[in-house]
């Protein structure tokens, strides 16, 4: 419910009724700001504000025929407000008010996906103290290494959403600016005080400098943090699907009562919540391409940019609202299996505690180079004959010359690996957590 709740407050953000709001908004904040400054009759001020409004349809029937949106809506606006409406958009261009309330929009659009970054860094961090002591084996190459725990799985995820929040927040006050410069944002037709009014009003700061736009790196910037969280939630859900293999089965996506894995097969239970995400993934990627495209425009700006953010302003805030909001219903109710785990630390027989008995052979005296030799021969004979690891060391005499039976046993304990768990914990959780 909570999910579904976002999603329309998102979608709502970018309606037309929104989106001429704060248009209108706009255009007033700057009548109020010219009046202030006696630019504008405070009785027209007073009118303006009384009567202004727009309708929608009427902004459609009008852009038929002028083929230029913000033209269409401030003669909708001008024909409520009557004579006093000349006094409308006075000495700005199209692009003062529509960069400065895409500001808005993103801004407003931010504020919804780092509520969802919390929602998700609190599941995280639930699942990470649930399994912070569970034993899994940890894997490079996709080949068993060294034990780990669960639980720093988790909070490895915890601490990477917890500086794309960072990366969201220095992205949101980046596309924080706005302008009301005029064409070529040389103020020739307004007071630069008219932009500071309107911008201030708005939560926004001025551009210290513009054309006559708001220069694209900025929103290059926003989208392409949206492309980073994605690829986050792309490389958990990836890490989901591949424990959920049914040869590996460490974790699995919940499968609720009624669902189905195959129109073919009964049996089935396919990750395909976390497969859903990683597609969605290349779309957002896809989405921070088309920014950087956005760029580079001619001279002082030409239009190609406003087609592209017509589709991906809408588009990449709201299907990075529903990818969070999936991937934290997915953590939650997300299934670990520990028993499994430990049948997986233990399917290699013992080769895993390799590095103990290296280092221990080390600190016996052994050159580094002449145990590395001695402990990889066993630990190939171990793989290749599928026998217990241990025991072909306690028979080997290069080993046995410089560690006892009881040295040996000692090297094979998990707590070796694990012991600094709770230092890691505190490194991202803190202290008191």
């Amino acid at each position: 419910m909570i999910a579904r709740y976002s999603r329309e407050k998102m979608s709502a953000i970018w309606s037309p009724e929104n989106r001429y709001q704060k248009w209108l908004s706009i255009e007033i904040l700057a009548c109020e700001a010219m009046s202030k400054r006696g630019i504008i009759p405070e009785s027209a001020l007073k009118n303006i504000k009384e009567r202004a409004g727009f309708d929608i349809d009427r902004i459609d029937e009008i852009e038929k025929t002028t083929k230029h949106d913000v033209i269409a809506f401030l003669t909708s606006v001008t024909e409520k407000i009557g004579e006093d409406g000349r006094f409308i958009h006075m000495g700005l261009t199209s692009s003062d008010i529509l960069d400065t309330s895409l500001a808005v929009l993103l801004k407003e659009a931010s504020e919804l996906l780092l509520a969802d970054l919390d929602d998700l860094l609190a599941a995280l961090k639930k699942k990470a103290f649930t399994f912070k002591n569970t034993p899994m084996i940890g894997r490079s190459h996709g080949i068993h290494a060294e034990p780990i725990t669960f639980g720093l799985k988790m909070a490895l995820w915890y601490q990477e959403m917890e500086r794309n929040r960072e990366r969201l927040i220095r992205a949101k006050d980046t596309i924080s600016a706005g302008k009301l410069a005029g064409a070529v944002g040389t103020f020739a037709f307004t007071d630069p005080a008219i932009e500071e009014y309107v911008c201030a009003h708005l939560g926004l700061r001025p551009a210290p400098v513009s054309s006559q736009i708001v220069q694209r790196d900025r929103h290059a910037e926003f989208f392409s943090t949206l492309a980073i969280i994605s690829s986050s939630i792309d490389k958990f859900a990836q890490e989901i699907r591949l424990l959920q293999r049914t040869e590996v089965r460490e974790a699995e996506e919940y499968f609720s009562p009624g669902q189905k894995g195959s129109s073919a097969m009964p049996h089935k239970r396919n990750p395909i919540l976390s497969e859903n995400l990683s597609g969605l993934s290349r779309m957002m990627r896809s989405y921070a391409v088309a920014a950087l495209e956005d760029v580079a425009l001619w001279h002082e700006r030409d239009i190609s940019h406003s087609s592209v953010e017509r589709i991906i302003g809408p588009d990449a805030t709201i299907l990075l609202d529903f990818m969070l909001s999936r991937f934290t219903g997915l953590i939650d109710k997300l299934i670990v299996y520990p028993e499994r785990m430990l049948a997986n630390l233990n399917m290699t027989h013992g080769v895993i505690f390799s590095q103990i008995v290296l280092l221990t052979l080390v600190e016996k005296g052994m050159s580094r180079e002449g145990a590395y030799a001695v402990v990889q021969r066993n630990a190939m004979k171990s793989w290749e004959e599928s026998v217990d690891f241990k025991q072909l060391l306690l028979q080997d005499p290069d080993i046995g010359d410089y560690l006892s039976p009881g040295e040996i046993d000692a090297a094979f304990r998990f707590d070796h690996f694990l012991k600094n768990v709770d230092f890691i914990f505190n490194r991202v959780f803190g202290e008191n957590s």
